[in-house]
């Protein structure tokens, strides 16, 4: 399982647009891609002291999945355009990681 991590900021004004941006046509859009190999995604969100920060974990199965989402440059961020006029910076890479074990308790 590969785990892709994201990091994104905006300010305190645009975050709940951002994150309705996310929620509706993001995420969405990503679903509709019908990727062989993706999991689902996570969103996380931080409120830090003049802007929010804004963490998605995508899971896919295998690197070649992420590569299917992604591009042969599956390191770059998967930002549109309608969310970079949004944001004020952003992870120009995604980092991508092997997960090894997965622990739940009851």
């Amino acid at each position: 399982m590969i785990t892709r991590i994201w990091h994104g900021y905006t300010s305190r004004e645009n975050a709940r647009a951002y994150e309705e941006l996310l929620k509706t046509e993001v995420f969405i859009e990503i679903k509709n891609k019908q990727v062989e190999g993706y999991k689902g995604i996570q969103l996380l969100r931080r409120e830090l002291n003049d802007e929010v920060e804004f963490i998605t974990i995508m899971q896919f199965t295998s690197l070649d999945a992420v590569k299917a989402f992604a591009g042969e440059e599956y390191e770059k961020s998967y930002v549109p355009a309608a969310a970079r006029r949004i944001l004020k910076r952003f992870d120009e890479k995604a980092q991508h990681y092997d997960r090894k074990l997965e622990l739940t308790y009851p």
